[in-house]
């Protein structure tokens, strides 16, 4: 495959044939890459009561953009399209988290290792809405995944996951 040199109206860039651009670099420095992996879903709705003590995987209803459509909704999957260094992003909303709980982790689990933020709610009363977040640098090989699962250690099965979670990734180099 050929790589074409693409001018024009201050543009330029590197194109992969007649009708594609791999790279574009604007008059002003901007670098584009429209096949660039990169991500970004979220919940949409409730997902009620799941397990205690069991990692559960979160669902997604809605892409909001997949640049390369290496996300999966079917799965709730992300899969590396290339080797490289991924930014992979999750936030969750937990409603109604129990105070009896020894602890809530929110993990994002790649084929190579796992990556996770807990708390422990030691909380005044059980707790409406509380919001966590985790952001990671991640090194995947290409056809490695990534997806975002919940743990709920004990207490009342009444937590939820909330329908504002979200989970988005982007190749970084």
């Amino acid at each position: 495959m050929a790589l074409t040199k693409v001018t024009g109206a201050g543009v330029e860039g590197l194109s992969l044939s007649s009708s594609s651009t791999a790279l574009s670099i604007d008059a002003n420095g901007h670098i584009t890459m429209p096949n660039q992996s990169a991500f970004g879903a979220y919940k949409g709705s409730t997902q009620n009561n799941p397990a205690l003590s069991t990692l559960i995987t979160v669902t997604f209803g809605t892409e909001m953009f997949d640049k390369n459509a290496d996300f999966d909704l079917s799965t709730d999957t992300f899969t590396a399209p290339v080797t490289g260094i991924y930014q992979l992003n999750a936030s969750a909303t937990l409603q109604n988290l129990d105070t009896d709980a020894s602890y809530y982790r929110i993990v994002i689990v790649t084929s190579n290792r796992s990556f996770w933020t807990i708390v422990d709610p030691n909380f005044s009363a059980d707790n409406a809405n509380f919001h966590q977040s985790i952001s990671v640098t991640a090194d995947m090989d290409a056809a490695d995944t990534a997806k975002v699962q919940v743990f709920f250690a004990d207490g009342t099965q009444q937590a939820d996951i909330g329908a504002e979670t979200y989970f988005s990734g982007a190749l970084l180099c």
